[in-house]
């Protein structure tokens, strides 16, 4: 008998991930639940899983930012993602960065299970509703993206959500094994690069932009 295709799961929402556990009990061999980024990398790593279902804004590493450590250590791994932000942007980023697949969660008893066959098979599946804008916005130069957190390098964004979490620079710096001093530098240029003057500010962006949840 052919094994079933191993996916892990990452929600931080209890009620939900017991509802997608349902979902793909009968097709694929759920190999685990996790409900944070780190956690989801590091189970990642362990158990290589054949396909990741994550939610994007999630504690301490949202899925958008959580994909690049992802595939450094599975390059192979598929990774759909599971939101309620019907946002242009996070499909254009979640597809320009390798996810393969991006579905809104109150389409997941229709689209979930064809999104992860779609990518098992090599194909990238993005949600009928949303299609037609995002290739529209797919098609335009880099230079003219709407998307401001697209101006952030991956780190600036990791130290964002650290931030607008409550973490002090010292707190960030040792989860992230760079300085304080460093992450004070971050700080600084994503307000410069921002426009942005109090940290008030940069943590009103990290929500507006769902790089941290409310």
């Amino acid at each position: 008998m052919k094994p079933r295709p191993r996916v892990l799961l990452a929600d931080d929402h209890c009620i939900v991930a017991e509802g997608l556990k349902s979902l793909l009990a009968a097709d694929f061999e759920l190999v685990d639940v996790v409900e944070d980024g780190r956690a989801l990398v590091a189970a990642a790593k362990k158990l290589r899983p054949d396909v990741i279902v994550a939610d994007i804004t999630m504690p301490h590493l949202n899925g958008l930012d959580a994909l690049p450590h992802l595939k450094k250590d599975n390059p192979d791994v598929k990774v759909v993602f599971l939101t309620m932000h019907k946002d242009v942007a996070y499909a254009r980023r979640a597809l320009e960065s390798g996810g393969s697949g991006f579905v809104l969660k109150h389409s997941a008893a229709t689209e979930l299970i064809d999104a992860i066959r779609a990518a098992l098979s090599g194909k990238t599946y993005l949600t009928p509703a949303l299609a037609g804008d995002v290739l529209q916005a797919m098609r335009r130069a880099p230079e003219t993206t709407d998307d401001p957190v697209a101006r952030l390098t991956p780190r600036q964004r990791e130290i964002l959500q650290l931030l607008a979490e409550g973490r002090s620079a010292k707190e960030i710096g040792a989860a992230l094994d760079i300085s304080a001093r460093t992450v004070e530098f971050h700080k600084y240029q994503m307000m410069e690069t921002l426009g942005l003057r109090a940290n008030a500010e940069l943590v009103h962006f990290a929500i507006k932009h769902g790089i941290v949840a409310i």
